[in-house]
């Protein structure tokens, strides 16, 4: 009780700089785009800016968040990439519909997405997996991901081997169970803290013909 008393006096006091509809770019991507440079701007004060918390649904309707980095943007939508074996890749093949939110806390602001993720075509994961480095490389291969295991030990083996196969300095090939998903936008909310809980928040909804945007203003 006295942690959970503790919990419920915390508060953080935000300023006033406020978002208005005329300060929105014509489209999402563009807005999202202005916003990514002041976080990178803010330098240290934002750690891991390009970290989003991606939440996705299981057949038996429990949902599931986890952070996962963002690798890429365009007029698509959001890329990141995972092993398709995983929790996540598995529940959005299942049911493509996910969320996406950027906790930008330092800059008192966040984004938030709702979308379908599709797999990437096998190109562009490959020429992203060319960026990774050497050790990223082994851990697809060496990582059951989200498969229950009986030891570290056995992680660290598996790793090891990886290492065996595929010596550093040759070409580490993709394994076939990792790749990318690229997350089309429904919706793409902008959230800029304001004082007396009084936030901003503005909505991009796709229109009836998805290709147009409709902006509209949330209550806090």
């Amino acid at each position: 009780m006295d942690g959970q008393r503790s919990v419920a006096d915390l508060r953080r006091f935000y300023g006033d700089i406020g978002l208005s509809e005329a300060d929105l770019a014509a489209d999402p991507m563009t807005q999202f785009a202005r916003w990514l440079v002041d976080v990178l701007d803010a330098g240290d004060a934002v750690t891991e800016p390009n970290a989003m918390v991606l939440s996705t649904v299981g057949a038996d309707g429990t949902p599931s968040s986890r952070m996962v980095l963002l690798k890429g943007y365009d007029d698509r939508g959001f890329v990141f990439f995972s092993n398709y074996r995983s929790r996540k890749g598995l529940e959005i093949a299942g049911n493509p519909s996910v969320s996406l939110q950027f906790p930008w806390i330092a800059l008192e602001r966040q984004v938030v997405v709702t979308g379908d993720a599709t797999r990437v075509g096998r190109d562009e994961t490959e020429a992203y997996f060319r960026t990774r480095p050497y050790a990223s490389q082994l851990g697809a291969w060496a990582s059951p991901q989200s498969e229950v295991v009986d030891s570290r030990e056995r992680l660290d083996r598996a790793f090891e081997d990886a290492a065996l196969a595929f010596p550093k300095g040759f070409e580490v090939p993709v394994p076939d169970h990792w790749g990318g998903f690229v997350v089309r936008p429904w919706t793409v909310e902008f959230w800029q803290g304001r004082p007396g809980r009084m936030h901003d928040r503005l909505r991009y909804r796709r229109g009836d013909d998805g290709r147009t945007w409709v902006v509209e203003r949330l209550a806090p």
